[in-house]
């Protein structure tokens, strides 16, 4: 099997959600479920469903989607990490319904923000993009998806940015944008960790301090 893309990683996403909405005739109110989505990617399906279900999540303004889709990464992450091949989801997870214009217009924002990043994506360094580096970059991407699960400020657009970046890198076996995303994340989470706590502390004080 060719293992090359036809298009980039966001037209091919493109691609498979105008199919699905365009096949079901119902406009702007048609939803897709996750399994026949995870089904319609084929190969690369574990990069091509994480970019997906990441874009919303690292995007401003865009709300109730990354709560949604936050659990299906770390099923995806945690299966990379099992060293499985191809994506299994189970059977709520498979039902679960995706707004078909909404993630089109995650798509299109995508592009016109970061679409020079995916330009940059080559082969090279694969060697962090095969099956057995596979498992550990799952493992490590748990985190920075675990992140984007807290429903608290600041925990969802880095990660998603770079779980994101990860993703491009799974599809188009670049081992630097791997890299790049997992060490991004994991930074972002860790600045979190120690800096979340004092920063509580910080407006728990303030606000004692104004009601004194």
């Amino acid at each position: 099997m060719n293992n090359a893309m036809p298009h980039g990683a966001l037209d091919k996403i493109e691609q498979i959600l105008i199919a699905h909405r365009d096949g079901a005739g119902q406009g702007s109110n048609e939803s897709i479920s996750l399994g026949r989505l995870s089904d319609s990617m084929e190969e690369r399906a574990f990069g091509l469903l994480l970019l997906l279900l990441a874009l919303p999540c690292g995007l401003p303004f865009v709300y109730v989607l990354p709560q949604i889709v936050a659990l299906p990464m770390l099923v995806l992450v945690g299966q990379m990490a099992m060293g499985r091949r191809s994506p299994w989801l189970p059977e709520t997870l498979r039902k679960r319904r995706l707004p078909v214009q909404r993630f089109l217009d995650v798509v299109a924002t995508a592009r016109k923000y970061a679409g020079w990043l995916e330009r940059l994506a080559h082969e090279r360094f694969s060697w962090l993009t095969n099956h057995s580096s596979a498992r550990i970059v799952g493992a490590l991407l748990f985190i920075p998806c675990a992140s984007i699960l807290v429903p608290l400020p600041l925990t969802n657009t880095v990660p998603g940015i770079e779980v994101a970046i990860a993703a491009v890198g799974l599809i188009e076996r670049d081992g630097l944008f791997v890299l790049t995303g997992i060490i991004g994340g994991l930074i972002w989470v860790a600045l979190l960790f120690i800096g979340g706590p004092a920063l509580i502390y910080f407006f728990i004080d303030f606000v004692l301090n104004r009601q004194s």
